[in-house]
C-alpha cells in the first residue's frame, strides 16, 4: 500500500516537474520567437521627442508657437514628486520595485478576464511597458504585442534607471487637448507650471492616460471627477498623502481652463500674425517642416512688437479708407440660418463657430456680430465678446448710408437696404474723440484692396516690422514677401545707380523728349505722367520727378545689361530681363527684396541681408544660427575705458561705391523735399525715398529711409486691376510711410545721411544742371557731390540715342550694337548692344 501511495505521488511529481519543464521550455520558446526580432530598446537613450518651437520678441516676451505635439520637455530631475506620485498611484503602484512587468498585476488581470468571460479585459501594463508601446510597438490589445512589450520592458529595465523611464513616460504620453506630456497638459488645463500644481490638479492629469477623450473635463465631468479621487485614494494608500490631505484635496472641485475656471494661456499670446508665419515659412524651408515643427527651437524674432502694431494700423487704415471711399458692401459672406437665432446662448454658440476675422483692431477692436432683427430703419444685431443690454445692440440708419450693395442703385438709406436676419457682420464701437464714450455700433467689413508693408533696420538687415494685408486671419497670403508686383517707378534709383556709377552725375543732362519704338508687338511710346515733355534736364529732377522719357533715354545710354546687373547686385530680381520697358519697373518682385535694396542705398552701399530673426538656439540651448556675424574687437576686454563703445568690425561686401550712394540718397531726398513725395512725406528727420505707380495704377508704391530706418508699401488688387485715375504712390502708400515713420523716428530717431569722404560739394541750378557760384542761394539751388579729381562737364546732353525732333515723335529701330558714349566726366564708355525688346508688352510706368 504504501508502495503504491509512493508510486502514485510520484508520478503525480514528475507529471508536475515535467509540465514545469514543458511550461519552462514553451515560454521560453514563445520569447525567444518574439524576442528575435524586436526593435531596439537602446535608441531610447538618445530619444529626443518632438517639442514646441517658441518665436520670442526681441524684449523676451513669448509671441507665438509652433509644433505637431504640443510638447514642452522637461526632465525628471525638473519634474516634482508630486506629479510622479500621483501618475505611479494611477497606473503602476509598484513602479519602483518591479523588474518591468508586474506578474501579480498580469495573474489579477487574467482571472478577472476569466471570471468576467471577456467582459472585463484590463490591461495591467506597468509604465514600462506602456514607455515600449508608445515608443517602439503598436497600441492593439493582440497577445502576441503582450509579450513582446514585456520582452522590452525588461529589457529596458536593465539599460534605463527608473527616473529616465518615468521621464520618457511623463514626457511623452498623450494627455488631451493636443497636449503631449505633463508639463504642455498643465499648461493646458490649468495654464499652470508643474511645480504650481495641488494634489487634486496633478491628480487630475494623472487620470487621463488610459483615454483622454473618456475624461473631457466639460462633457464627462463627472466621470473625471470620480476618477481624479480614485487617483486621489491611492496616493493616500501609497503614503504619498496624509489622510487630512486627501479629505482636503478630495472635497476640490473639479476646475479647468476649458470649463472656464482658468484664463488660457493662449491669451498671453497675440493673435498670430504675418511676421511669425513668415517665420515659419522661412525656417521650414532652411531646416525643413518636420524639423521646425519638432525640433523645440527657440527662436529669437527681430520684431519689434510697438513699431508691428503701428505697421498694421497704417496700412489697415489706408486699405479701409479706400475701401469705403469705393463704397461697396461686401460684408463677410457669412450667415447663421434662423433656427440657430432662437435664444442668446443658441446664437452665441453658433457665432463663435463661425470663421470671420477677429485680429482687427483699427481705431478699436472689431468684433464679429450676427443680425438678430431689422426694423423699418435699423437693425439689431448680438456681438461676441460684448453683454446684451436692455434694448439691444442696434446698426443705425445712418451708419449704412456710406455703401450699396454691387449692382445695386445709389447708396443705402436704411439698414435692411444691406443687412439682412442672420447675416454675420463685423463691427466697432465708434467713441468720441474728446472723451472716448461711446456714441453707436458701426459696421466694418474687411478690404478688398490689399497691400504690404515691411521696415528694416538699414545697418543690420533686421526686420522691426511687417504687414502682409488687411488682416491674417483673413487671408494668409503675405503680400510683402510671396506677391510678385510691378514696383514701378520705384525701381528706377536702380536705372540711375548704374548710371552715377558708369560717371555719369547728379547734374548731368538728359533729353526729356518724346520716342517711339518699334517692337515685335508694336510701336511702344513710353510717356511721362503728366503728358508732356520738359526737354534738357539734369538726373536730379529726372528722379525727383519720375520722368519716364529721360529714365528710358539713360538705361538706353548705359545699356540695359548694364541696369540688369545692378538690380540683380542688389537682389531685386535673380535674372532680370534687358528690355527697356523694365527700366521703368514693368517686371515684377517683392516688397521684401525692394526694401532690402534700398537698405543698401541708405547705409552707404554695404550689401546687407534681411532677416526676420536674430538667433535660433536648438532644445538644449546650443545656438544653431545667429544672424550678425559682425566681429566685436573690444567685446573681451576688461579694462575697457568707461564711456566708450567697442569697436565692431563689419565685413559686409560693398555693393555699389559709397559716393555714389550719398549721390543717389541726395537726389531721393529731393524726391521728398521737393518731387513727387513732397506733400505727403514730412517727418522731423532728413527722408529720402521714390514713389511708384505702374500703368493704369494697377499697383501703387513708395519706398522710404531714413539714417537708420527703412519702410516700404505697395498696394493694389490680389488679381491686378486699375485702382482708379486719382490713385498714385504718394495719394496711397505715403501716408502709411509718413504715419509708421512718424512714430518710428520718435523711438529710433535718424539724423543727417552721412557724407563719404573723397568729395567735394558744387552748386548747380537743379533746372538747368548749370553751375553756380559757391555763394549762390535760392530755390533753384542744389548742392551736388562730385568725386575729387573729377571735374564734370556742364552742358553735355545725352539723348539715349534716340532722335529728337520739334513736334513728331521720332521713331528709331532697335539695333543690336555696342557703342562708345561720353561720359559727364569727359572719359570715354562702351555701353551694351541696345536692349532686344522682343517680349515687351507694356511700358510707360511712372
Amino acid at each position: 500500500m504504501i508502495r503504491f501511495i509512493l508510486s502514485f505521488f510520484g508520478a503525480i511529481f514528475s507529471l508536475l516537474t515535467l509540465g514545469i519543464v514543458v511550461l519552462a521550455i514553451s515560454l521560453g520558446a514563445v520569447f525567444w520567437i518574439y524576442g528575435h526580432d524586436l526593435p531596439s530598446h537602446e535608441s531610447l537613450k538618445q530619444y529626443k521627442p518632438p517639442t514646441i518651437s517658441r518665436i520670442y520678441s526681441a524684449e523676451g516676451q513669448m509671441i507665438d508657437e509652433f509644433a505637431r505635439e504640443r510638447r514642452l520637455f522637461t526632465s525628471a530631475a525638473e519634474i516634482p514628486a508630486l506629479v510622479k506620485q500621483a501618475f505611479i498611484s494611477a497606473e503602476d503602484k509598484n513602479f519602483y520595485t518591479h523588474k518591468g512587468y508586474d506578474t501579480r498585476g498580469i495573474a489579477v488581470a487574467v482571472f478577472e478576464a476569466v471570471k468576467s468571460r471577456g467582459q472585463n479585459v484590463r490591461g495591467a501594463s506597468t509604465i514600462t511597458q506602456q514607455v515600449m508601446k508608445n515608443f517602439l510597438l503598436s497600441g492593439d490589445r493582440q497577445l502576441e504585442r503582450k509579450i513582446k512589450e514585456i520582452i522590452l520592458a525588461s529589457r529596458l529595465e536593465e539599460t534605463l534607471d527608473k527616473e529616465q523611464i518615468l521621464e520618457l513616460y511623463l514626457n511623452e504620453i498623450f494627455l488631451g487637448q493636443n497636449s503631449y506630456g505633463v508639463t504642455a497638459a498643465a499648461q493646458s488645463y490649468f495654464n499652470k507650471t508643474l511645480a504650481e500644481l495641488a494634489p487634486h490638479e496633478a491628480a487630475f492629469l494623472a487620470s487621463l492616460p488610459k483615454a483622454p477623450s473618456d475624461y473631457h473635463p466639460v462633457r464627462q465631468k463627472e466621470r473625471l471627477l470620480a476618477r481624479r479621487n480614485f487617483v486621489l485614494k491611492e496616493m493616500r494608500e501609497n503614503g504619498y498623502l496624509s489622510s487630512q490631505e486627501y479629505e482636503t484635496e478630495v472635497a476640490q472641485p473639479l476646475r479647468s481652463v476649458q470649463n472656464g475656471d482658468f484664463e488660457s494661456f493662449r491669451t498671453a499670446l497675440p493673435s498670430r500674425d504675418y511676421f511669425t508665419d513668415e517665420i515659419r515659412r522661412q525656417l521650414s524651408e532652411d531646416f525643413g517642416e518636420g524639423e521646425f515643427f519638432t525640433g523645440g527651437f527657440t527662436v529669437r524674432a527681430t520684431i519689434d512688437e510697438e513699431m508691428q502694431r503701428e505697421a498694421a494700423r497704417a496700412l489697415q487704415k489706408a486699405l479701409e479708407q479706400y475701401d469705403r471711399g469705393i463704397g461697396i458692401w461686401r460684408g463677410t459672406g457669412k450667415t447663421i440660418a434662423a433656427e440657430q437665432l432662437g435664444t442668446e446662448e443658441r446664437w452665441r454658440a453658433a457665432l463663435a463657430d463661425t470663421r470671420v476675422p477677429r485680429d482687427v483692431n483699427l481705431n478699436g477692436e472689431w468684433h464679429p456680430a450676427v443680425v438678430l432683427e431689422v426694423g423699418a430703419q435699423n437693425a439689431r444685431i448680438g456681438i461676441e465678446g460684448v453683454d446684451e443690454v436692455a434694448g439691444g445692440h442696434w446698426i443705425e440708419a445712418k451708419d449704412v448710408q456710406w455703401a450699396r450693395k454691387k449692382g445695386q442703385r445709389g447708396k443705402a438709406q436704411v439698414a435692411g437696404d444691406l443687412l439682412t436676419v442672420g447675416d454675420v457682420v463685423l463691427v466697432r464701437a465708434m467713441t468720441s474723440d474728446s472723451d472716448g464714450s461711446f456714441i453707436r455700433w458701426t459696421l466694418r467689413q474687411t478690404t478688398e484692396v490689399q497691400g504690404g508693408f515691411m521696415a528694416m533696420d538699414v545697418n543690420t538687415g533686421r526686420v522691426l516690422a511687417m504687414q502682409g494685408g488687411f488682416s491674417y486671419q483673413d487671408s494668409v497670403f503675405n503680400r510683402a514677401t510671396q506677391a510678385q508686383r510691378q514696383p514701378g517707378s520705384s525701381f528706377k534709383p536702380f536705372v540711375f545707380a548704374a548710371a552715377l556709377d558708369s560717371g555719369y552725375s547728379p547734374a548731368t543732362i538728359v533729353v526729356d523728349a518724346p520716342i517711339e519704338i518699334n517692337t515685335p508687338q508694336g510701336i511702344w511710346r513710353p510717356r511721362n505722367s503728366t503728358n508732356q515733355f520738359y526737354g534738357p534736364t539734369p538726373l536730379r529732377t529726372g528722379i525727383e520727378q519720375s520722368r519716364n522719357l529721360m529714365t528710358v533715354r539713360l538705361a538706353q545710354e548705359v545699356g540695359m545689361p548694364v541696369v540688369a546687373g545692378y538690380a540683380e547686385r542688389f537682389g531685386v530680381y535673380d535674372n532680370m530681363g534687358t528690355y527697356l520697358a523694365n527700366a521703368l519697373g514693368s517686371e515684377e518682385t517683392t516688397l521684401y527684396k525692394m526694401v532690402a535694396a534700398y537698405a543698401m542705398f541708405a547705409n552707404g552701399g554695404e550689401r546687407v541681408e534681411p532677416t526676420l530673426v536674430d538667433r535660433i538656439q536648438d532644445r538644449y540651448g546650443k545656438t544653431i544660427y545667429r544672424h550678425d556675424q559682425r566681429d566685436c574687437l573690444d567685446c573681451s576686454v576688461d579694462n575697457l575705458p568707461q564711456g566708450v563703445a567697442p569697436r565692431i568690425e563689419s565685413n559686409r561686401s560693398r555693393v555699389m561705391d559709397p559716393i555714389t550712394a550719398y549721390q543717389l540718397t541726395s537726389m531721393m531726398k529731393g524726391v521728398v523735399d521737393r518731387g513727387t513725395a513732397s506733400g505727403v512725406i514730412n517727418l522731423p528727420v532728413p527722408t529720402a525715398g521714390k514713389t511708384g505707380t505702374t500703368n493704369d495704377a494697377r499697383d501703387v508704391w513708395f519706398v522710404g529711409f531714413t539714417s537708420n530706418i527703412v519702410a516700404g508699401c505697395y498696394i493694389g488688387y490680389d488679381r491686378p486691376r486699375s485702382l482708379g485715375r486719382r490713385a498714385y504712390g504718394s495719394s496711397m502708400c505715403g501716408p502709411v510711410f509718413q504715419s509708421f515713420m512718424t512714430e518710428a523716428t520718435k523711438k529710433y530717431g535718424g539724423g543727417p545721411f552721412k557724407v563719404p569722404p573723397g568729395g567735394h560739394f558744387i552748386k548747380i541750378d537743379r533746372f538747368t544742371g548749370a553751375r553756380l557760384s559757391d555763394d549762390a542761394s535760392g530755390q533753384n539751388v542744389v548742392a551736388e557731390y562730385f568725386r575729387d579729381g573729377e571735374e564734370p562737364i556742364f552742358g553735355l546732353a545725352y539723348d539715349g540715342g534716340f532722335a529728337m525732333g520739334s513736334n513728331l515723335p521720332l521713331v528709331e529701330e532697335v539695333r543690336e550694337s555696342s557703342r562708345q558714349v561720353e561720359t559727364s566726366s569727359g572719359g570715354k564708355a562702351t555701353v551694351g548692344p541696345k536692349a532686344n525688346f522682343g517680349t515687351i508688352s507694356s511700358g510707360g510706368l511712372y
